[in-house]
């Protein structure tokens, strides 16, 4: 979720003579048969830069990061962070992914060094269109493993059902769940207060749209994107500071992430010992054996 609502429940919560005159035409032609083939290059394997920078999509500055491995053409994983979290968040990750694969990460619209997003609220499809052109640019025709966290996950696991050619794999780092609105109310009473009361009513706010990327959480169904290899981590502990519906919670997020297994007739569940909800801090270990565990299955998906 996001970092307000995470800090409030530790959960929730991207120069010619005459004489020189044949060489320089030469070089001219020679320059732009090396451009061509860079851009035939890019449009296969996608932009090739390591570090950070800003691409502008549709009027908007979107701050992106790759690293590692921009000549191979092997799957790009594109790492998605939380909501409130910017892509300095899952850094570490990155780095030592790109040891092996070629990553990247973004600033969704409202997050990190980005701009922030168009007036009024975001759907799911204003966060996928502009994936897919960010996407377009960082990845070209590569195949993609998308890893996310949080609303990340969320984003990552309502995308790919219906970009499965180009979404060959997916990681969940205990992504928000697919009922969050629902499931929560039913969990936390009306008339609860204190901490409990402000998980629910943040949570549900956070849903609404009032956070930083404007964005409507809403609940919906799990749909199928085949049989890609997904991977799903979810946290050991995380409600220890609301002791009253701490279990409730617990299995309500348990039953969450169950839901996800539906998204792939190729997908499994694992419970990250020790974690609360930042998996790839807690356990950087597993989330980076995780995702290229993915990433070498989805090379081989068709």
């Amino acid at each position: 979720m996001f970092r307000t609502l995470a800090k409030t429940t530790a959960a929730l919560a991207i120069v010619c003579t005459v004489a020189g005159a044949g060489l320089a035409l030469d070089e001219k032609y020679a320059k732009a048969d090396a451009d061509t083939r860079d851009t035939a290059a890019e449009a296969f394997r996608g932009a090739a830069f390591t570090g950070t920078k800003k691409i502008r999509i549709d009027g908007h500055a979107v701050n992106v990061s790759c690293s590692g491995r921009p000549e191979a053409d092997e799957p790009l994983v594109m790492l998605m962070a939380g909501g409130g979290e910017g892509l300095d968040n899952m850094a570490p990750l990155q780095k030592a992914l790109g040891k092996t694969s070629r990553v990247c990460s973004y600033d969704r619209l409202g997050e990190g060094q980005s701009d922030k997003p168009d007036a009024g609220l975001q759907t799911i499809n204003d966060s996928g269109a502009l994936l897919t052109k960010v996407l377009d640019r960082l990845a070209g025709e590569r195949p993609v493993v998308l890893a996310g966290h949080s609303l990340g996950g969320y984003i990552a696991a309502r995308y790919a059902p219906d970009h499965t050619d180009r979404v060959k794999g997916l990681v969940l780092l205990d992504a928000t769940i697919p009922h969050l609105t629902r499931d929560m109310n039913r969990t936390i009473p009306a008339d609860a207060t204190g901490l409990a009361a402000q998980l629910r009513d943040g949570a549900i706010a956070a849903n609404e749209g009032q956070n930083p990327e404007q964005f409507v959480i809403a609940d919906g169904p799990v749909r199928s994107a085949g049989r890609i290899p997904v991977e799903i981590l979810k946290h050991e502990s995380q409600y220890a500071e609301v002791p009253e519906y701490g279990p409730a919670l617990e299995r309500m997020w348990a039953k969450g992430q169950r839901e996800w297994l539906r998204i792939s007739r190729n997908s499994h569940l694992t419970t990250a010992r020790g974690s609360g909800h930042y998996i790839h801090t807690d356990r950087p270990d597993l989330a980076l054996k995780t995702i290229q565990k993915v990433t070498t299955r989805a090379a081989h998906v068709r």
